[in-house]
């Protein structure tokens, strides 16, 4: 498990060097940002049990999730001063579940804490204003989710793939500074196999809305 996982991280990674260096001529555009908001987590839904908890007493309902920060950092590359090109990104959240149902077996959990950090690649069209510039983006990468301890929770991490949509609005307020406003959806599909030990664990569609503001400098 670890391998695989350890295998994913390098495989986004690889990916976006791999792009980068195919892309970007001497003249491209290259920038960094800062960012951070508010997750408007929405629920871990499709929720199922795994292990010895698969199939025992049918679908399990869905997790409600708490509202969070969101931080992160950006780097990003376009070709001149052209419409489109490519950033890599890391956001990390904290939306915890707000409380696990009771199973046949288990009783109910009255919280989990969950971090969810990803790390990927989002692919961006924009309007190359000068001093304006509103752009939309899909994403793809890894998602690296863990719940911590509880009375009836052991710890466990996932990594699984991710993805999102993303629409935004950049300002100049200097030739390479900007400020920016970006609002992204997100997903992945979380199994934490060991979330109960011996009994078991969970699965289940992770979403969540970010609202984002940032600075960014432009070399």
């Amino acid at each position: 498990m670890e391998k695989n996982r350890t295998s994913l991280i390098n495989l986004v990674a690889l990916g976006f060097t791999g792009i980068i260096a195919w892309t970007i001529p001497a003249s491209a555009e290259m920038y960094v940002a800062g960012t951070a908001g508010v997750n408007f987590a929405d629920r871990i839904n499709s929720v199922a049990g795994t292990g010895s908890q698969a199939g025992v007493s049918g679908p399990l309902t869905d997790f409600d999730l708490q509202n969070s920060i969101t931080y992160g950092a950006k780097i990003g590359y376009f070709p001149g001063h052209s419409w489109y090109g490519i950033e890599g990104e890391v956001l990390h959240t904290s939306p915890h579940l707000k409380e696990l149902p009771p199973t046949a077996t288990l009783p109910a959990d009255p919280g989990v804490h969950l971090r969810v950090t990803t790390v990927g690649a989002n692919f961006i069209a924009r309007y190359p204003g000068r001093t304006v510039q509103p752009y939309v983006g899909v994403g793809i990468g890894a998602a690296i989710a863990h719940i911590g301890d509880t009375a009836t929770v052991r710890s466990d991490t996932d990594v699984a793939v991710a993805w999102s949509v993303l629409t935004g609005l950049r300002a100049f307020i200097t030739p390479k500074i900007a400020i920016f406003g970006e609002y992204k959806y997100t997903g992945a599909t979380f199994t934490f196999d060991g979330a109960f030990g011996s009994d078991g664990g969970f699965s289940g569609n992770y979403r969540a809305q970010h609202i984002l503001g940032g600075l960014s400098y432009h070399f």
